[in-house]
């Protein structure tokens, strides 16, 4: 049964200016320049600030409502959109002009410099100008080519030799058959680099060690990879050893040998496609006389402000409205700069918001880790959540985070992730709070140390925390030892 009734609730809802600001907090630096462009590119009234100066407040106010006498205008109503505009909000003589209103982020003087493109030979053409070379029918040149396409940029095939017999039939309408296809892909894993081609990381060695040079114990090493694959990935040194009546000098050599191959003989070459990524410090801490001082990295952000045509026409509107002037296209063009204007000030208000809110919160984290910023010792990092700078700079947690996602801060000790500095508090057996990087840096020193001939298991790992202060249990070792990459004691071992 349908009725109507009337329901009364309430709800908070996010103001577009507070959506902006939001979205701006969470992309970093390298990221903001491309997100100013884009809206440069949807707002006309917005552009950027090269260094040419606007006429000053005196040649504005020219258009401003007091220099027109109320005798020289007749007022009309206009339509409800339009009557909401108010120019004096765009044209008072008591606030800055906001043509002027731009973002401050970087001196005239300042060089900028753009990074050249890189160009040069993919890692297929390089496979297919080699080929070229080989004496191959046009058949055979075909297949060829279609194997090099199923190569990936690691250099490994990744399509069944099978179903490339089909791919040619069906694509290429060639008969072909698994010998032939079998027979060129010989051909392909004889290219450059060696171990081109390879179906796994058990073939690209062995192809890589068939064209080795001559040396002593390259047989023993063929042997290994051909023989005892499962023995030497899981570094079960001494059943190779059993296996072989090889002695450990003969082990340790032809070990040397397989080590010396590459695993991704793709990954030599360049592919152009593949973009570069640079990584642009969000903040910069420097070390002045034993004084910390923090500044915004703001090196190549433009600096913004609004278009003086936009501005001049909206100053002509008011003017004509006031003398009863203006045509139907007239009114909805008002309305619609008045729209653009409006969101040009808000985004450049936004830009100004996120610099105070990314400076305040990481001058928190400076303050609260003050003593790791100034040694350099990961030892002094203090445990520290995203509430607790929360609570200093009397935000949200969740601002924190945005502030710390995809940020990165040059110290004089290196560039970190921002979100790195975060970690979880451990009691120590002293009940003092430590932080879990604390720890992590010890195991990681532990490991360094170790003699890699009997590497330490978890266990003994968890009795060295202990004996240092640490009573943690054997599984938060393994969990960090992983977050640390790294591996077992079984495949740390060497010979």
């Amino acid at each position: 049964m349908l009725k109507q009734q009337l329901r009364q609730k309430m709800l908070q809802k996010l103001s577009p200016q507070q959506i902006l600001l939001m979205k701006l907090l969470q992309i970093p630096n390298i990221a903001l320049e491309q997100r100013i462009k884009q809206e440069i590119e949807n707002n006309p009234v917005l552009e950027y600030d090269e260094g040419n100066k606007y006429d000053d407040e005196e040649n504005f106010d020219k258009y401003d409502d007091d220099n027109f006498t109320d005798e020289e205008y007749a007022t009309d109503p206009y339509e409800e959109a339009f009557n909401e505009i108010d120019f004096n909000d765009y044209l008072s003589e008591d606030d800055i002009p906001s043509y002027k209103t731009y973002a401050n982020n970087y001196s005239p003087d300042d060089e900028h410099r753009e990074i050249p493109l890189m160009s040069g030979t993919g890692f297929h053409d390089h496979l297919i100008n080699q080929l070229e070379l080989k004496n191959l029918t046009e058949q055979e040149f075909t297949i060829g080519t279609i194997i090099i396409g199923n190569v990936d940029n690691a250099g490994y095939l990744k399509r069944s030799v099978k179903d490339m017999v089909n791919d040619i039939a069906f694509y290429q309408g060639i008969e072909t058959n698994v010998a032939e296809v079998e027979k060129v892909l010989k051909v392909v894993q004889s290219l450059d680099p060696p171990g081109v081609a390879a179906r796994n990381l058990q073939e690209c060695l062995l192809i890589q060690l068939k064209r080795h040079e001559k040396e002593p114990m390259l047989h023993l090493a063929i042997d290994i990879i051909e023989l005892y694959f499962q023995d030497f990935t899981k570094k079960h040194f001494d059943k190779i050893q059993t296996k072989t009546h090889c002695t450990d000098e003969e082990l340790k050599d032809a070990m040397q040998i397989i080590l010396r191959l590459n695993p991704k003989p793709g990954s030599a070459y360049s592919n152009v496609a593949q973009q570069t990524h640079y990584i642009i410090p969000d903040f910069i801490i420097e070390n002045k006389n034993g004084k910390l001082e923090l500044s915004l990295n703001q090196g190549n952000m433009p600096e913004l402000r609004l278009n003086k045509t936009y501005l001049d026409m909206m100053a002509n509107y008011n003017i004509n409205k006031k003398k009863n002037k203006l045509t139907e296209s007239d009114k909805n063009a008002a309305v619609f700069i008045k729209q653009k204007v409006d969101s040009a000030k808000w985004f450049v208000d936004a830009l100004k918001q996120r610099q105070n809110t990314l400076m305040l919160t990481m001058q928190a984290i400076m303050d609260y880790q003050y003593d790791y910023f100034l040694e350099g010792d990961e030892t002094l990092i203090k445990p520290m959540i995203l509430k607790d700078i929360a609570e200093m700079v009397g935000l949200d947690f969740s601002t924190i985070s945005r502030v710390a996602n995809s940020k990165y801060v040059q110290t004089p000790f290196g560039t970190f992730l921002l979100k790195s500095f975060f970690s979880e508090a451990i009691e120590n057996d002293k009940g003092e709070l430590v932080s879990t990087r604390e720890i992590k840096k010890i195991l990681q020193d532990c490991v360094d140390n170790e003699n890699k001939r009997k590497p330490y298991t978890d266990e003994q790992l968890t009795n060295i925390l202990k004996k240092k202060g640490y009573p943690i249990a054997r599984r938060t070792v393994a969990k960090y030892r992983d977050q640390l990459n790294i591996p077992v004691a079984r495949l740390r071992k060497e010979i």
